[in-house]
């Protein structure tokens, strides 16, 4: 096997197939003809790839036109790629982590889903994007390769082999052998997404070299599947590398979290908890008596506090209301928060389901956002999707239903009806780009269901007809339910998603008279409450793993939730509390977190003396009903009040306010300037750190880009960018520069723009000429397009379908391009300037654009329609440049827009643009050049024309930190250097680099021992980077609307 492995690595196919020959031939089975096709494929892929026509198209008619008795489609599509110009091998896949033969390529700029690594190690292929994984049809009758998933429908006969439950989500056809499974039926609009039979465990996969290897271009692409499914923000806490690993986690069940590190008293009896997923430590808990809070675990306080009260009772169901005048309290059955941690769920024992945004700034931002009368009876369970690509939140309750809603308007997208008793649970889930959900019922059943009007496509009963949740594994690889039966019988299984049967059944519950509740983490460990004791399993072993107590005090069932990464276990006491378990990495989160907990305190109480006054709420004429800005605090009381504060009343409370840390000197902070040994020293024009944090990217003034990379050594196990080890100027052994297009003017005039695939993978880049597409492993130039004029100016890439882009061009017009099909879908006119600045919102489906008019103007990005537009208010006395750019960054919460001009630093609320605050530099101050959110959007990093750096506080816009340039750069300097952009790093929110006027970049790091930027002293009023006057922070305020 390990000569096999060396013949497939060097990207000899001849050879491996001579080789493949001795062993078995392509007829022999549904493996063989696999194998040997994905041979012949590279091969003639290989060719297209060298623009060798000759050769690919004698490999396509000797070795390929066999296959076309099984499907002639696929044939037509290989025969198709003849024809196709600029046809790059797998080139959006070279750089998957796990790659697959035949990758389900249905956006340029993305991670393609390549599917889930086998728990056994070997990597199982995926029917939906490799042709030869769906049954063959063989005319002598090759057998089918296994049911679809999740589970095998039963009676019904198929109309083709390759025609299940799940429908393809693509309606634009694609002509690449990519496309669609092999014996797909182009005329059958009912694909679907299939789970293939597990192949034989004693064929390992083959551990592939990095992208950065010379073969990434020539190696097999392994039978693998996608460690990609959760995308939901990374932790943003500064801990140790605790992020989901794929696969093993660990090999010690030390790892689970077992030390009680506190108790939190709730005061009524816990019902349902879930961790926020990008604050890890912000625990959110549902109870008996309709209780919800929110624990910020460092600090060990309530961050918020709800009650249950119907929010508009006069627009109630009868039902409802008759309920509520027997008993006016509900029991929580579910909290949920959504993926981005910016809105969570409530769902209640009483017909109700209630929504409401977080945004985690300014103390506690908790606010109503929809209000759904969503069933009759009880609300059993909720969770969050993205069907069609938006995010919907789903519901299911006693009246026997399964609802879909617009989280963001409350609409009701669909109505699922089949089950015959209440509906327990539902879990949504999507793969290979395929949304789906599965729901269970208290007796027993369990259906899965697409985002559609035909009813369910399985029916399948739980172990002992219990009432059952379900859960995937955080890698979305693995299928996991729980449940206890009316006999008080439990049962923890894991699915084999091909055949609808249990694929383990663990040992070791025992008969219980509640519903068992479970959880899994680290894709590999599995968690129950059973018998006043927490018990663990390894995923690949029936036995109990392990047993565990957490000092007692445990009711009989208790609920219990892993956080994210698992570092932290959240468990109910009989006592009313919640007992929170740490590992080391937990415990090193939780005492980080303790020491900032004096500071959060200072600002809640700060916050907490705005005050607000009550309001009512209006009808609704559909009970769905959305509610305005308000904040409520303390429970039942409802509070119109603009959480963003005014900066004059935070400037006026002199006793409360501390004072910016000036940092002078290069003792007083870390930071490093990159090394480049290149002749050009032209200035930095745009900077942007790697979706990994591992690297940083610049392009030059000369359309000449740069990429640094830390690697991994002793002194930085994890290989992420830090001051502490100097990174290398990376380029390929080829030598070749990533280079732009650029047109007959000096490219130092021209407006630079660039834009990096969420993989890293490529370069999107423009220099004044034609807009190029790079391969940031080789430097290789994929594609150019857009020839000005009009020049493009800036580039950004839609989250929810990153196959549309929107780029801004020269003559102050909007395009909004369809990458795959080369085609200009819309063009958007609104501005009287260049295009300087673009942000998507996912939450709002919005566009917002910046110009050098120094407007703003907000597009729906259903229908591409201007919704508003707002111009930027100059303060007195300044004069804007006539081209002075102005940049858009959306809030990780998704809502709120900074806006960054020569002048002033803005935060407004989008989509209306309206009450924004305002930061103004005193008039002594020089401009700004270019501002940024911290990754955690806690801060704000503003660069200016003086080479000063101030690091602003996001929910106040008060100065916490100002670096001279002294502390950064060389004292020998006789050159006048200052930033014109910077970056903040994508993981660590107390590091940014700046692109500097010299061509020079720099890596900035508060002292280890301060941990983040500006924590002491005391301060007087400003806010300014020269120390903004009561008068400067009044003339903020004046500018407000």
């Amino acid at each position: 096997m390990r000569h096999f492995e060396e013949l497939v690595m060097s990207g000899d196919w001849d050879e491996v197939e001579s080789y493949l020959a001795a062993f078995t031939k392509l007829e022999d089975n549904r493996y063989s003809m696999k194998i040997y096709f994905e041979i012949r494929k590279q091969k003639y892929l290989e060719a297209l790839d060298k623009k060798n026509g000759a050769a690919a198209l004698e490999i396509l008619v000797k070795d390929l036109k066999v296959f076309a008795a099984y499907n002639e489609d696929i044939f037509k599509e290989l025969n198709l790629l003849l024809t196709l110009e600029n046809f790059s091998l797998n080139w959006q896949h070279q750089l998957c982590q796990n790659p697959k033969p035949n990758p389900d390529i249905k956006t340029l700029f993305v991670d393609h889903t390549c599917g889930q690594s086998h728990p056994n190690g070997a990597r199982t292929p995926s029917s939906v994007t490799n042709p030869l994984m769906g049954s063959v049809p063989k005319p002598a009758g090759f057998p089918p390769l296994g049911a679809h998933g999740p589970f095998q429908s039963a009676p019904p006969p198929m109309p083709s082999p390759l025609t299940g439950w799940m429908a393809n989500p693509s309606s634009v056809p694609h002509p690449s052998v990519f496309a669609g499974p092999f014996g797909f039926a182009p005329a059958n609009n009912s694909a679907m997404i299939t789970h293939p039979r597990t192949p034989p465990t004693n064929n390992p996969a083959v551990d592939y070299q990095t992208a950065d290897s010379e073969h990434a271009s020539k190696r097999m692409r392994t039978l693998a599947t996608s460690n990609e499914v959760n995308h939901m923000p990374v932790n943003i806490l500064p801990v140790g590398h605790m992020g989901q690993s794929h696969g093993q986690s660990s090999n010690s069940s030390d790892d689970l979290p077992k030390v009680v590190m506190m108790t939190l008293n709730q005061g009524s009896a816990v019902k349902s908890m879930d961790f926020n997923p990008v604050q890890q430590a912000l625990l959110l808990v549902g109870t008996s008596n309709g209780e919800t809070m929110i624990w910020e675990l460092g600090s060990k306080e309530k961050r918020a506090h709800k009650n249950f009260k119907v929010w508009d009772l006069g627009a109630s169901s009868m039902p409802l209301q008759a309920s509520l005048t027997d008993d006016n309290t509900a029991s929580i059955n579910r909290v949920k928060w959504s993926p981005n941690g910016t809105l969570f769920g409530v769902a209640y024992s009483k017909h109700i389901v209630q929504l409401y945004s977080y945004h985690g700034i300014g103390g506690d931002d908790v606010r109503n956002h929809l209000e759904i009368e969503a069933h009759v009876g009880s609300v059993n369970d909720l969770a969050f999707s993205h069907p069609n690509k938006q995010l919907c939140i789903v519901t299911c309750g006693d009246d026997r239903l399964i609802k879909v809603w617009d989280a963001v308007t409350g609409t009701k997208q669909y109505t699922f009806e089949g089950h015959e008793a209440p509906v327990y649970s539902v879990c949504p889930h999507y793969k290979e780009n395929i949304q789906f959900l599965l729901s269970t019922a208290t007796d027993g059943k369990i259906k899965s269901w697409l985002y559609d009007t035909n009813g369910s496509r399985v029916d399948y009963d739980a172990p002992g007809h219990s009432s059952t949740r379900m859960a995937y594994s955080a890698d979305g690889t693995r299928l996991f339910s729980c449940g206890t039966n009316k006999e008080g019988d439990s049962f923890i299984v894991e699915w084999n998603e091909v055949e609808g049967a249990r694929k383990h059944s663990y040992q070791g519950l025992k008969r219980s008279v509640e519903v068992v509740q479970f959880d899994t983490t680290k894709n590999r460990y599995l968690a129950a409450g059973d018998e006043c004791l927490i018990k663990f399993w390894d995923m690949d072993n029936d036995g109990l793993l392990k047993t565990h107590d957490a000092n007692g005090g445990l009711p009989a069932s208790p609920c219990l939730k892993f956080n994210k990464a698992g570092t932290l276990l959240a468990v109910s006491t009989n006592e009313n509390g919640i007992k929170i378990l740490a590992n080391v990495d937990g415990i090193n989160l939780l005492r980080m977190m303790q020491i900032r907990a004096l500071g959060v305190a200072a600002k809640a109480r700060k916050m907490s003396m705005l005050g607000a006054a009550s309001t009512s709420v209006g009808p609704s004429e559909d009970r769905v009903t959305p509610m305005p800005s308000t904040v409520m605090m303390n429970g039942d009381n409802p509070s119109p009040v603009n959480v963003k504060p005014r900066i004059e009343d935070i400037t006026m409370e002199n006793s409360e306010i501390r004072k910016s840390i000036e940092i002078t000197e290069p003792a007083q902070c870390r930071s490093i300037r990159l090394p480049d040994n290149t002749s050009s020293a032209m200035r930095v024009s745009r900077l942007i750190y790697t979706n990994s944090g591992l690297g940083i990217l610049a392009l030059a003034a000369n359309a000449v880009h740069k990429l640094w990379k830390w690697t991994r050594n002793d002194g930085n196990l994890t290989a992420k960018a830090t001051t502490s080890v100097i990174p290398q100027l990376w380029q390929p052994t080829s030598g070749i520069l990533m280079t732009n297009d650029i047109s007959d003017a000096n490219p130092e005039d021209a407006v630079h723009c660039i834009a990096l695939s969420k993989n890293d993978a490529y370069v999107v880049s423009a220099s004044g000429g034609k807009v190029s597409l790079f391969n940031i492993t080789n430097f290789k130039t994929l594609h150019t397009f857009m020839a000005p004029p009009p020049a493009a100016t800036f580039l950004a890439f839609s989250p929810l379908d990153n196959n549309i882009m929107a780029i801004g061009m020269e003559d102050s017009s909007i395009e909004i391009y369809h990458v795959r099909v080369n085609e200009v879908k819309m063009k958007l006119e609104g501005h009287n300037k260049r295009i300087t600045g673009l942000a998507f919102s996912d939450v709002l489906n919005v566009l917002v654009s910046a110009g050098a008019d120094s407007q703003l103007c907000v597009w729906n990005t259903s229908g591409w329609e201007k919704q508003t537009s707002k111009q930027l208010q100059i303060p007195a006395g300044r004069v804007s440049a006539p081209l002075a750019e102005t940049r858009v960054q959306f809030h990780k919460d998704q809502t709120h827009l900074l806006a960054v001009h020569e002048t002033q630093i803005a935060v407004y609320e989008a989509p209306r643009l309206e009450s924004p605050k305002q930061w103004f530099p005193p008039e002594t101050s020089s401009l700004i050049t270019d501002a940024t959110y911290s990754c955690d959007s806690q801060s704000i990093f503003v660069g200016f024309k003086d080479g000063r750096v101030a690091i602003l506080a996001s929910s106040t816009l008060t100065l916490r930190c100002r670096i001279s340039s002294a502390a950064y750069l060389p004292n020998n300097s006789n050159v006048r250097v200052h930033p014109l952009v910077i970056a903040a790093h994508p993981h660590e929110a107390d590091q940014f680099a700046l692109g500097l006027s010299d061509g020079g970049v720099c890596v900035l790091e508060p002292l280890e021992s301060e941990g983040k930027w500006g924590t002491s002293p005391k301060l007087e009023n400003g806010a300014g980077p020269s120390g903004t006057t009561p008068s400067a922070a009044s003339t903020a305020d004046q500018a407000q609307s």
